[in-house]
């Protein structure tokens, strides 16, 4: 990457750093605040579900808004709507009100992600793409990490100390992108892009499906990426977030279950599990992609990521966990850099589309894997392990059939 691309990648991964810690702050301190107001834990539990339902519903519209036009100011709204909503959280005093700051948090903080990916995969080199979206899944995971830590370390005095210091944070991130982070798609382009012809979408679209004149519906675009290879791509998403889930919602209550963990332990398991996906992606992820291709290691990945789910329900005591889970997460941690940057080669003109969507399958896999994982926990402590297998293993059933040529083959099979 050239001086001016490296500095786009910190300005982006800055604010995405800046979301994911104002989501990681709010987990520690989430019940005490509803505690304070007197709620208990089905309030707890529609507060945090909120947050990646809105983002469900919203990442894609603000995906197509994106493409029409542009990413900076959409990337922007995200950032700014997000130092906002951590400030009501600051100035909260009843439940009512927490409520409203949650679901504007994941409104508005749904805008960064798929603008952010779709940044990166406007003007990034093909080679380069995975090191990107790793570099951003890593500082991502830094703020998960990160967060809860400040959140703990910060609330000591004030529970709500945290939040108004993330709105600050946001608030910088916010000038930095209005000050120094430039438009991806030039000014002529989003011009035309305002009523784009049905040629700039075929990459998008069957052969069945004949491009209109006019812009499509957003339905309608949604429909041609799910008709697309793009669509396979989607699944494998929320495959993997569906799995991902099963096993995060219950990793922590399956090992003290099982083995009586203290919280030390359980927290260093959190923190090992952490470290090796900054790593992994932050890291590992361009070389490898080089080496091996994007394909190839969602491939790898997601056997991997079989195998790990299998290890860890036969894992026999703290080192063996440890280990297994390490296994687990070096193994999922390629996958999304790798998924986001090869769904970036079909989206052509519609990144932002793309990618909200690519976000949205993921707040799917969130809103259902606690569910389903939560439900067969009851029935055997280890059931949500072998689900999660079994999920991944479809994942990786589904590369070895649908992808068996090389992207610009199927655009050529697409295009007719």
């Amino acid at each position: 990457m050239n001086t001016a691309s490296r500095k786009n990648l910190f300005i982006l991964s800055f604010s995405l750093l800046v979301v994911m810690l104002g989501y990681g702050m709010v987990m520690p301190i989430m019940p005490f605040y509803i505690e304070h107001f007197g709620a208990g834990g089905t309030e707890l539990g529609w507060l945090m579900s909120t947050y990646s339902l809105m983002q469900l519903i919203c990442a894609p519209i603000w995906g197509v808004l994106s493409d029409r036009i542009g990413r900076k100011p959409i990337f922007a709204v995200g950032v700014l709507g997000y130092a906002i909503a951590l400030f009501m959280f600051g100035l909260a005093k009843t439940f009512a009100m927490l409520f409203i700051a949650r679901s504007l948090s994941g409104i508005l903080s749904s805008a960064t992600m798929p603008t952010a990916m779709a940044y990166i995969g406007d003007n990034t080199p093909q080679k380069e793409k995975s090191k990107g979206m790793g570099q951003l899944g890593a500082m991502a995971g830094v703020g998960i990490i990160v967060g809860p830590l400040m959140g703990g370390l910060l609330s000591t005095d004030s529970l709500s100390r945290p939040f108004f210091i993330g709105s600050g944070l946001a608030f910088v991130a916010f000038l930095l992108v209005i000050l120094l982070l430039p438009e991806s798609r030039p000014a002529l382009r989003l011009t035309e892009e305002l009523s784009p012809s049905g040629e700039q979408i075929a990459s998008l679209t069957p052969d069945s499906i004949k491009p209109k004149p006019k812009h499509p519906r957003v339905l309608d675009i949604y429909m041609r990426v799910f008709l697309s290879p793009s669509g396979i791509l989607l699944l494998l998403i929320f495959i993997m977030s569906f799995g991902m889930t099963n096993f995060q919602g219950m990793i922590g209550l399956y090992v003290v279950d099982k083995f009586a963990f203290t919280t030390k332990q359980v927290g260093a398991i959190w923190m090992v599990m952490g470290f090796i996906m900054v790593i992994a992606q932050g890291v590992l992820v361009g070389p490898l992609t080089n080496k091996l291709g994007d394909l190839r290691l969602i491939k790898i990945g997601l056997l991997g990521g079989a195998i790990g789910f299998l290890l860890v329900a036969l894992a026999m005591d703290y080192t063996t966990t440890l280990l297994a889970l390490a296994f687990f997460m070096l193994a999922l941690a390629l996958i999304g850099p790798s998924l986001n940057s090869y769904i970036s080669n079909f989206a052509g003109e519609y990144q932002g589309t793309v990618m909200g969507m690519n976000s949205a399958m993921t707040s799917l896999g969130r809103v259902v894997g606690p569910l389903w994982g939560g439900y067969i926990y009851d029935i055997n402590i280890e059931y949500p392990f072998f689900s999660g297998a079994a999920t991944l293993l479809l994942g990786w059933l589904v590369t070895l059939y649908a992808f068996r040529h090389q992207p610009a083959q199927i655009l050529q099979h697409v295009e007719g």
